[in-house]
């Protein structure tokens, strides 16, 4: 059997198919089916998130493995976050996260938003705007969230309000760092840095509520 990638479906404007139709989603490390595990981890109909495996495109240079995830910062569960700017010995400014009620933006390029906007209107989650984020620095020619880079990020958050939760997915970010070299703390609004699943975005959206 032949699998198209999420992105073809995604280009298309056509609804993924069933899960059933990825025998076991074999091909997620490839891009194949993951749109569709990430709405059966939202929805609670996989308990746990679906981990890497052995996809064909794992193996080549640059392609965007799930192997590529932040390193949890213990300051990630002490309500502390890198924001933007530096103190003048080079170290990042830290600032308190905005509080658990607050308003909440989920940053994601182009396909993501795709993927999350159904989801977020299913469960009644208006109140949860999307930050879609352009990708400049490729040249536009690639709307996939683990290719956004800090630059083009840092545009998409600077005129939008302070005080707000801005959750961001983790693949993104290397050891820290965006492909263009910035971190989190070269961003102008804190972010709070989420493992890209299904599970991880519903429990952020739940301790709003």
């Amino acid at each position: 059997m032949v699998f198209a990638a999420d992105e073809y479906y995604l280009m298309a404007g056509v609804p993924f198919p069933p899960g059933e139709h990825y025998e076991g989603f074999g091909l997620h490390e490839d891009g194949i089916g993951m749109a569709r595990t990430f709405e059966w981890e939202f929805d609670g109909r996989l308990e746990v998130p679906t981990g890497p495996q052995s996809g064909f495109f794992a193996a080549v240079d640059g392609a965007p493995a799930e192997g590529y995830r932040a390193p949890r910062n213990p300051a990630g569960d002490t309500g502390l976050r890198g924001c933007g700017g530096s103190s003048d010995s080079g170290s990042a400014i830290i600032s308190l996260t905005p509080r658990r009620n607050a308003p909440i933006g989920v940053v994601t390029a182009p396909y993501g938003a795709q993927v999350l906007a159904p989801m977020l209107a299913r469960c009644g989650r208006s109140d949860v705007r999307l930050v879609t984020v352009e990708n400049d620095f490729f040249g536009g020619n690639t709307a996939v969230t683990g290719l956004m880079v800090g630059k083009d990020i840092a545009r998409a958050l600077e005129n939008e309000p302070e005080g707000h939760r801005y959750l961001l997915p983790d693949v993104c970010l290397s050891e820290g760092r965006f492909l263009d070299g910035l971190t989190t703390a070269d961003l102008p609004r804190p972010v709070e840095v989420i493992p890209t699943d299904g599970i991880a975005l519903r429990r952020a959206l739940e301790i709003a509520k």
